[in-house]
């Protein structure tokens, strides 16, 4: 007798990870599948802001801005680990938008949603202030207003954790081969690249697919009622760091977009993005030497030392999965979310709700609202519940990261400081579970790679569905920027050996 689930997602970014999550928290039996790593396409390539999207202002997505402001306090509040304030510098540009056009979005931006945690947008002068110190004496003034960092992977793999916390089954490395409708239930032939092909059953499916969302539509035999699907590259570039401050900046382009320059992994600034068409495979997806040299000439029209090519650390590009509402322009494409239901040609057999676009701010009311679509067939036996609740590490006490981080000092005067704030960052008050009954250095196990002890990686294999190097380098943390190939190939080797040692086993 085959697996029988409620629901079956099919996705392991981010909006599938929330919509497990939620889905789970509602006493739903639910199984994730995700063909490669979590959070290992777009879901880690993006932006990594939580912001309501300023510039969104501009093609009066009013609605889209609201919902994304308010969900920057909850996000805030779910997650003080990996979700923190930043203030964001705007220059003025006297050629560009005039100043009472900016004061005026940020008037809007400041008002449109209640803000509990980020101040008010100000004017502020560039003249003898840090702010001005890394921009050319050209630019004078500007603004100053606040959004959200995060970290884009992590935020995945917590509600992925949350998920599986409350029952659902988080499967990587397994892809959803075939479906077929059978009434009033979904028959789906899955493939995990460690146990080979099963068979299970599901009253309902999310195509979370992200980039492929159209070829599970056409899988599911749908592929005449596919909604319109249009891919948007996005690429970054990661140099050493152009300022010694805390802020970001958001410089604006002739072209009329604008591009972020990021403190990014202390020693780092974080450039992008990109808004490019895209018509190749999503997993081949990467950065072209035109777009490594836009993003240079942009951020360079404003920096008084400028940023040359070798500078250049670390790239990465991702596809967004954007609603086709057929603007010319790929920036101006709607970042808003759209729902494809579809219940068959009587309207009541087994639905596939496929999910088309979506912003990282917006993924927790996105599952939301999925799972308010999916009620009629489901059930909705709990209702709403995720906005009041913390992800996993995040229950920090009043969300207070700097109390939580001085208490981590005060309990663990032996640990290295740096990898202390590191390790507290990416696992908040789980940071304890991973150390176990560790009283010293000596019990961390080896240092496998700098700043990358074996108790690390066993946490991340055992708790966290890290596989290879890559999961844990470019993915459960930043490690890999920075390090030689061969610190990257001793952790490779690592999970070579655990590998070789499970076989042995077996």
């Amino acid at each position: 007798m085959s697996e029988q689930y409620d629901l079956l997602v099919v996705g392991g970014g981010i909006n599938g990870a929330g919509i497990a999550r939620d889905a789970a928290g509602r006493g739903l039996s639910v199984l994730l599948v995700e063909q490669g790593d979590l959070a290992s396409a777009t879901s880690s390539s993006s932006t990594k802001l939580i912001h309501g999207g300023l510039r969104y202002l501009e093609h009066y997505e009013f609605r889209l801005v609201r919902e994304a402001l308010q969900e920057r306090e909850v996000l805030l509040a779910a997650a003080p680990h990996i979700i923190w304030p930043l203030t964001f510098v705007l220059p003025h540009h006297q050629g560009l938008r005039p100043k009472w056009m900016l004061r005026a979005g940020l008037f809007l931006y400041d008002h449109l949603a209640k803000r509990k945690r980020l101040p008010a947008s100000r004017a502020v002068s560039f003249r003898g202030t840090p702010e001005g110190a890394p921009i050319k004496p050209a630019f004078t003034s500007g603004f100053a207003y606040a959004d959200c960092w995060v970290d884009d992977a992590r935020l995945v793999v917590l509600n992925a954790l949350d998920a599986q916390s409350r029952g659902a089954i988080i499967e990587t490395q397994t892809r959803c081969e075939a479906l077929s409708r059978q009434n009033r239930q979904w028959l789906a032939t899955i493939t995990s690249s460690k146990n080979g092909p099963r068979t299970i059953t599901a009253r309902a499916i999310v195509n979370a697919a992200g980039p492929w969302v159209t070829g599970m539509v056409k899988q599911a035999g749908l592929g005449a009622k596919a909604a319109g699907l249009r891919l948007v590259k996005g690429s970054h570039i990661v140099v050493p760091r152009i300022h010694p401050h805390d802020h970001c900046y958001i410089f604006q382009n002739q072209d009329g977009r604008i591009a972020f320059a990021i403190p990014y992994q202390r020693d780092y600034t974080l450039i992008g993005t990109t808004d490019i068409p895209y018509d190749g495979d999503p997993a081949q997806v990467a950065i072209s030497k035109d777009e490594i040299t836009y993003l240079l000439e942009l951020v360079n029209g404003y920096l008084a030392t400028p940023v040359k090519r070798e500078d250049v650390v670390w790239d990465y590009s991702g596809v967004r999965p954007l609603y086709d509402d057929k603007n010319s322009s790929a920036s101006a494409v709607t970042r808003d979310y759209l729902f494809d239901l579809d219940r068959g040609d009587t309207g009541e057999q087994a639905p596939i709700l496929s999910i088309y676009g979506g912003k990282i701010t917006t993924y927790r009311r996105l599952a939301e609202h999925a799972l308010q679509k999916l009620a009629p067939c489901l059930g909705n036996r709990t209702g709403d519940w995720t906005a009041q609740a913390t992800l996993p590490g995040g229950d920090i006490p009043r969300g207070d990261f700097g109390a939580f981080l001085a208490n981590c000092t005060a309990k663990l005067p032996w640990l290295d400081k740096s990898i202390l704030q590191r390790w507290a960052r990416c696992y908040g008050t789980r940071l304890f579970a991973m150390l176990g009954a560790a009283q010293g250095v000596s019990d961390l196990g080896p240092e496998i790679a700098p700043g990358l002890y074996e108790i690390e990686l066993r946490f991340l294999m055992k708790t966290e569905w890290a596989c290879c190097a890559d999961d844990v380098l470019w993915r459960r943390t930043k490690l890999g920027l920075g390090m030689k190939q061969a610190d990257i190939d001793a952790v490779t080797n690592w999970f070579n050996d655990i590998d070789a040692s499970r076989k042995v086993a077996q």
